[in-house]
């Protein structure tokens, strides 16, 4: 292509963006200060490019996906965050009192809402955790409150209501026969070797040892069921772009949100790097009608993906510039 032709290309792009209306040869003639002959030849090489095609209601032309492509690689530049913007998310990062992943699950909420397309947070799997610690805090006579503690420095708790004084301290003796057994092992290895190493160990030292025994099965059960991490922004906001203006496309990729096998599609898609990524419809594994752009996170242990799931016609300067910031904010340690 030729300058023209980019420039072309980049302001049909960019108007089908804001307005979801397909492009004609009249509208561009003004701002490119050419004839409409001029602009509807220059309109056909894209077409025959293929990063245009001929819309089904009209005779104007909107992106295809090989356009949006080219866009992303060759014309966009990442739209800068206004202060209204940084203000907001800054207010996340520096609020002290919020656990780091309390914190990030907040911020795909602001991006959520700024965007108005569907953030995603993908969390490390826990099988990439091994078992640091199990603690036992009583908190009253019948009460405690199950710690369990990983390597990567995530930590779940879990409250129990107990009989009686007696089982605490069977449940602080079984903590114990656990740290010393299980310490290193990967989570999501823990609850089999519970059940066939522990729970022999346990059934002849301890005598309510079936309750003790459930108690922490359970605490590690709902570990790995937090763990698998996936914790959704505006879950529904991509329903209101005017794509989605049909029941049935709604309800198919509703399901997709709800099933586990496709949304671990999203981070399957990951490499190493680190960049930014942009999925474009057939290129992504998830869905072919929706546009997936990702980047890593990795923070005082804590790591994963941050995914933003749109239409297409997705504002790419925004969300890019969005998550470059974001990559800049968490990616530094805390002191």
């Amino acid at each position: 292509m030729d300058e023209r032709q980019q420039k072309l290309l980049k302001a049909i792009i960019e108007s089908y963006i804001k307005t979801v209306k397909p492009i004609g040869s009249k509208s561009l003639c003004k701002k490119f200060k050419c004839s409409s002959a001029t602009i509807r030849n220059e309109m056909a090489v894209l077409e025959n490019l293929g990063f245009i095609e001929k819309n089904h209601i009209s005779s104007g032309r909107i992106p295809s996906e090989a356009g949006y492509k080219y866009y992303v690689e060759h014309l966009m530049k990442p739209k800068e965050l206004t202060g209204e913007d940084v203000l907001k998310l800054q207010t996340i990062f520096k609020n002290n009192e919020l656990a780091l992943s309390d914190s990030i699950n907040k911020t795909v909420e602001i991006i959520s809402e700024l965007t108005n397309y569907t953030s995603i947070i993908l969390g490390k799997s826990s099988s990439e955790n091994t078992l640091s610690q199990v603690n036992i805090i009583p908190i009253t006579d019948n009460k405690i409150v199950a710690l369990v503690c990983t390597d990567k420095g995530i930590v779940e708790n879990k409250q129990y209501l107990l009989k009686n004084e007696a089982e605490i301290k069977e449940i602080v003796k079984t903590s114990e026969i656990i740290n010393r057994m299980l310490v290193g092992t990967p989570i999501n290895e823990v609850a089999e070797r519970l059940e066939f190493e522990i729970k022999p160990i346990i059934s002849r030292q301890i005598k309510q040892y079936e309750t003790v025994y459930n108690i922490f099965a359970d605490a590690f059960n709902e570990f790995l069921h937090k763990q698998e991490n996936v914790y959704f922004g505006g879950k529904t906001k991509i329903f209101n772009e005017p794509e989605y203006n049909d029941a049935l496309e709604i309800k198919r990729l509703a399901s997709k949100f709800e099933d586990q096998n496709f949304i671990k599609r999203i981070e399957e898609e990951d490499d190493a790097s680190g960049d930014i990524k942009i999925y474009i419809g057939e290129e992504n594994d998830f869905d072919p009608n929706v546009t997936i752009i990702k980047s890593k996170y990795k923070r005082n242990g804590e790591e994963g993906t941050i995914a933003i799931v749109g239409p297409k016609r997705m504002e790419y300067d925004r969300v890019v510039g969005l998550l470059e910031y974001l990559q800049k904010e968490l990616n530094e340690e805390e002191e």
